[in-house]
């Protein structure tokens, strides 16, 4: 897992749930949380999810926003949002815009397979 720290972010805007659009000009010069995960609903991204939905207090009262991204479509997202009470906006990069930009979308391998993904 990469953690960048203080790196500016691209300019982005994307379709998040609940019908919003996020900005990073709207949060311009704040400090935020983005995280990249695989798949919606997948084992490992819905323990990742539940514990930043658990976090959020804390992060609350830092006044740090936290957001979600991955290559999933806003539908999808808004279903495993709503089936796991998630409380922050999940951002869907279809084109995997933002998960490049940020170096998250890399060669992997599987018994031999390789495959692209975050």
């Amino acid at each position: 897992m990469a953690i960048v720290v203080n790196k500016p972010l691209p300019e982005f805007e994307a379709n998040a749930t609940g019908g919003l659009k996020v900005s990073n000009t709207s949060h311009n010069g704040k400090i935020m949380i983005l995280y990249f995960y695989p798949k919606d609903n997948t084992p490992g991204c819905t323990r990742e999810a539940c514990g930043f939905r658990d976090a959020m207090p804390g992060f609350e009262k830092l006044a740090v926003p936290v957001f979600g991204i991955s290559a999933d479509k806003v539908p999808a997202h808004d279903r495993f949002a709503l089936k796991h009470g998630l409380n922050f906006p999940l951002l869907a990069d279809p084109d995997h815009e933002l998960i490049e930009a940020y170096g998250v979308w890399v060669e992997k391998s599987l018994y031999g397979r390789k495959y692209f993904g975050v």
